[in-house]
């Protein structure tokens, strides 16, 4: 029983005798960034996301994060202490795989971010975080453009007079830094858009939002200098190699029924041309996972830059999608370049002999025998190009 003398508030009473639970409080989105951090007005307008969601990302990014840095660690380190894989074109699949490994550095700060419910570092850190995946994400695509346009040379231009030297690899590769970096640091200084949190706020990507010349140019120029152009060389290089192959195929056959025989090829030459077939496969494999990683993102900047405001569709977990898929490519490309190499395989065997990898001495060198691997280091024949 309750004394008499003693006097409660009445919502005191209400938490002991009350039907209802109480209604937890509910926040706006960015109710607890920093005071200096910019947040464009869209995203103020949602409620703030479910902890559980950021705990889940934080989760998710953790695990790419370890796979990723392991992944491109195993290859930067192969590739760098085997002179057998110092060549020419394989400084291409070590810088892809370098921009792949700064992608996953700057993924700790998003962890944290996730685990905080919110952005910690302020404006600083999102206009570095922004920047480091500028670099990182187009050098990305224009990487895996050069090594398209790598085996387009060495499989349909055989015989070339234009050898591909470290001298001119490097210098491709310090071309392609200076070309991203107007979209990468023009943001950073707010001269051309901006870098701002997007969706849960725990990442920064350039302002999708700024609904003016500024914005919408800067949107429509990194689509097209920095994303449309790597896929249209990506496309063009391997439909030559396509044709050329078919071409060539084409005139074994024809040759063979002029002299009445069934194939011109020695079972050497089919096995060597299924290797050329299956590394055809992988780099074309490596191109659709490029266009799944870098489609919604494409597709959720132009429907934020171009739409309405009235018309708006984009919520913060679908901009937490294309940033997912994004950091899903740094793990596979790893993987699928590189462990498919067989002189790659053959060294990480020596390298790190606890990862249990067993390559075959005697297939590593009638594989490499036509000299159309991944290295592109020689000058191959056509005819190993099936």
């Amino acid at each position: 029983m309750v004394p008499e003398n003693l006097t409660f508030r009445d919502n005191q009473l209400d938490f002991f005798f009350q039907a209802e639970p109480l209604q937890q409080e509910i926040h706006m989105n960015g109710w607890n960034a920093p005071k200096d951090m910019f947040i464009n007005p869209y995203w103020k307008q949602f409620e703030a996301p479910n902890p559980f969601m950021h705990y889940l990302l934080g989760i998710l990014y953790t695990g790419l994060m370890i796979v990723a840095c392991i992944g491109n660690g195993i290859v930067i380190y192969v590739f760098s202490m085997s002179k057998t894989l110092r060549t020419p074109a394989n400084l291409f699949v070590v810088a892809l795989a370098v921009t792949d490994f700064l992608m996953m550095l700057k993924t700790p700060v998003f962890i944290y971010n996730s685990f905080h419910a919110g952005p910690v570092y302020g404006n600083i850190g999102c206009i570095i975080y922004g920047t480091v995946g500028a670099y990182s994400g187009l050098m990305s695509a224009f990487c895996n453009a050069v090594i398209s346009y790598d085996r387009y040379r060495v499989i349909a231009c055989p015989f070339s007079s234009s050898k591909l030297t470290n001298k001119k690899a490097v210098a491709m590769l310090l071309g392609i830094v200076l070309y991203v970096s107007p979209f990468a640091l023009l943001p950073a200084f707010e001269i051309w858009n901006r870098y701002v949190p997007e969706g849960y706020l725990t990442s920064c990507t350039a302002d999708y939002f700024q609904h003016d010349l500024n914005g919408r140019s800067f949107i429509f120029c990194i689509w097209f200098f920095a994303w449309f152009i790597p896929v249209i060389i990506i496309f063009c290089c391997y439909f030559r190699i396509y044709a050329a192959v078919r071409d060539h195929e084409n005139q074994l056959r024809e040759q063979a029924k002029k002299m009445n025989v069934e194939n011109l090829r020695t079972n050497q030459n089919q096995k060597d041309t299924r290797g050329e077939i299956r590394i055809a496969k992988v780099a074309f494999g490596i191109i659709m996972l490029f266009l799944f990683s870098w489609v919604p993102y494409i597709l959720v900047a132009f429907i934020g830059a171009f739409s309405t405001k009235e018309r708006q569709l984009i919520t913060p977990l679908m901009s937490m999608v294309p940033a997912l898929t994004l950091k899903a490519s740094a793990c596979f490309d790893p993987f699928i370049y590189a462990i498919n190499h067989p002189k790659y395989r053959l060294e990480l065997q020596k390298k790190i002999p606890w990862l249990c990898i067993h390559e075959s001495y005697s297939d590593n060198a009638s594989t490499c025998s036509n000299k159309t691997q991944l290295s592109g280091d020689t000058t191959p024949t056509v005819n190993s190009d099936g």
